[in-house]
């Protein structure tokens, strides 16, 4: 695997007796772990280590895991805790669709130009998130929704936004 790696699950412990793993997934579903055959853990006694992906099933809210080479409770007991990362070339995307890493730290306009602070945080909410806009001490919560957001522009590291009536006005923290 090359390139960058996200960081799409953790393994939360192991799930039977015959080494899988229940995995507590970052991403919308279960594909982050299914596209690319491989994944990377990263457990807490330090390393990384690759593994092909057998299986990755819907349990609950939790996607239960096989991997190639863990075969035991011993050896899944070995990756709790563990982080699951895959390359960021393998998770699929759509038009409009950014992982949220390349989100904070963009500078926020309105359409007017005038500027409202930089993405510090993203709150998962349903389905949209809400931006957290920063400026100073002052934080605005933005919807992440195309009435709202007009543009992302990744290599000029902005976002334009044509605020709702009231937003910047009642929405600060």
């Amino acid at each position: 695997m090359s390139g960058n790696l996200l960081l799409v699950g953790k393994v939360l412990r192991p799930h039977g007796l015959e080494g899988l793993l229940r995995v507590r997934s970052y991403g919308r579903s279960e594909t982050s772990f299914s596209e690319d055959p491989k994944v990377l853990l990263r457990p807490v006694s330090g390393g990384i280590h690759a593994y092909k992906v057998l299986s990755a099933n819907p349990h609950k809210n939790i996607v239960l895991m096989k991997l190639q080479g863990v075969n035991s409770l011993e050896e899944a007991e070995e990756l709790r805790e563990a982080e699951v990362l895959v390359a960021a070339e393998a998770v699929p995307r759509e038009e409009g669709e950014y992982f949220w890493h390349e989100l904070i730290g963009l500078k926020v306009f309105q359409n007017t130009g005038e500027y409202i602070g930089d993405i510090s945080r993203i709150i998962p909410a349903g389905n949209n998130e809400i931006y957290v806009v920063g400026r100073g001490k002052k934080e605005i919560f933005v919807p992440a929704t195309y009435e709202v957001v007009k543009e992302i522009n990744l290599e000029k590291g902005t976002m334009t936004i044509s605020p709702m009536e009231g937003l910047l006005d009642l929405n600060e923290v």
